[in-house]
């Protein structure tokens, strides 16, 4: 991997505005094999572009098999508890050395990773009430409440924050808003950017329950091969990122 490798969205949005991005740095995208292309090439530098998934990202800037990508804060943290951003109040991480470093916010793909519960637990507005129902759930029914979530990783992180033990985590493989209504769980843990898909469904975000406020971000893999050649191609990209 001699050559800097980055790693941008394959569709959608995403896609569109890390486009849009890289245009404002003065990098011409040249996608190879047309729109439907997975590799493309910056003109005025050295540098091989991939278009991935967002977690595919995520993956590939954690395990070192890219140099560069833009991606979601929170697929970086849910995927690694040794991500260094300084552009997060999440704190919930340990003491390992960093394999992930977040260079700069991109100002699209905004959304927030919070826990919300069904309307009609009227009495629970914030976490305190919810610690407070997920306890009176054992004592009544001898079982723990069950939380759906495809961010398993940053709810436990914030329920132990929160001294929160009485749960049980449900890996969610569909819509997760959906979870409580069709009675495969009690409360979610799950992304949104307005929250009206979780009113839509009947479900309530709790006061003080924002977990992770999230957008896309250009970050930097500590793991992969960093090369005299993919360092000086990154120096050269780096000074034009305004």
């Amino acid at each position: 991997m001699s050559k800097l490798k980055i790693a941008i969205p394959s569709k959608g949005r995403l896609k569109d505005e890390s486009i849009k991005w890289l245009e404002k740095c003065g990098f011409q995208l040249l996608q190879h094999g047309g729109e439907r292309g997975y590799r493309a090439h910056l003109e005025g530098i050295e540098a091989d572009v991939m278009f991935l998934s967002a977690q595919e990202i995520a993956n590939g800037l954690i395990e070192g098999k890219t140099h560069l990508g833009v991606t979601g804060q929170d697929l970086l943290h849910e995927s690694s508890n040794a991500v260094d951003d300084q552009f997060t109040e999440f704190t919930y991480r340990t003491s390992d050395e960093p394999v992930v470093k977040v260079l700069q916010l991109l100002n699209f793909g905004h959304s927030n990773v919070v826990l919300a519960v069904p309307r009609a637990w009227i009495d629970v507005t914030t976490i305190s009430d919810f610690e407070e129902v997920s306890a009176q759930f054992r004592a009544n029914y001898g079982e723990r409440i069950r939380v759906a979530t495809k961010y398993v990783s940053l709810t436990r992180a914030f329920f132990e924050a929160h001294g929160i033990a009485t749960y049980r985590i449900v890996e969610s493989v569909g819509a997760t808003e959906a979870a409580p209504a069709s009675e495969t769980a009690d409360a979610i843990v799950d992304i949104t950017s307005t929250g009206e898909t979780i009113k839509a469904n009947g479900l309530k975000i709790l006061e003080d329950s924002l977990i992770l406020k999230s957008q896309a971000v250009l970050a930097k893999s500590r793991t992969a091969e960093w090369t005299n050649e993919a360092k000086e191609t990154f120096e050269s990209f780096i000074k034009a990122v305004p």
